[in-house]
């Protein structure tokens, strides 16, 4: 059965938000033990083996307090922290033709990706690589990876749409990026992702 945070994700992929009433919703741990705190406007998702009850003393909330650093350490419990991505969602354009590739195996992006999700497949060429993937809750994931030389040249937003174009038309994928990464977010945002809130990931 697919972990109920998935139903949270793809609702709020279609619009539907949880109540933004500052609360925090507590889901089971991840189906792979890890943990995740995914906030949305006024609302947290905790899914982790703690009670709500052992948290109640740092009082997390749906208004950021869900990701107060001492909310993410006493989940973490010594497991390793992720950092803190802003959660983004597009829509796929089908007709894709950015080939399956294997020359990016040893890329160290694509063995964290591998490390962290599930049925990864990379496709590119050489200008870089798209990952697509079974990420947090089972949800369709990618990332993008260009060469140095073509930094801020244009051609992120030329990959974020051909890795669109490798989802079935109006499917929803989704795509985890740092906020301090202006420039993929600028290439994501052009290519019609839209901010659904953030996330991290621990253990």
């Amino acid at each position: 059965m697919p972990h109920p945070l998935l139903a949270l994700l793809l609702d709020a992929a279609d619009g539907r938000y949880p109540s933004p009433d500052g609360g925090v919703t507590f889901l089971p741990p991840l189906d792979d033990g890890r943990a995740a705190v995914v906030s949305f406007t006024g609302h947290a998702v905790v899914a982790a083996s703690l009670s709500p009850e052992e948290l109640a003393d740092l009082s997390p909330d749906g208004f950021g307090g869900a990701l107060d650093p001492a909310v993410l350490l006493r989940i973490a419990a010594g497991r390793p922290i992720g950092v803190i991505d802003v959660t983004l969602v597009g829509r796929g354009t089908g007709g894709g033709t950015l080939p399956a590739t294997n020359a990016w195996d040893d890329h160290s992006r694509v063995r964290y990706a591998r490390g962290l999700r599930s049925a990864v497949a990379v496709h590119g060429d050489d200008r870089g690589f798209v990952t697509m993937a079974s990420g947090l809750a089972g949800r369709r994931e990618m990332s993008i990876e260009l060469v140095e030389s073509l930094h801020g040249s244009g051609t992120g937003r030329e990959f974020v749409a051909e890795a669109l174009a490798l989802v079935p038309p109006g499917e929803p994928v989704f795509a985890a990026v740092s906020p301090g990464n202006a420039r993929s977010l600028r290439a994501f945002l052009s290519q019609g992702f839209a901010p659904l809130g953030s996330e991290v990931i621990i253990g």
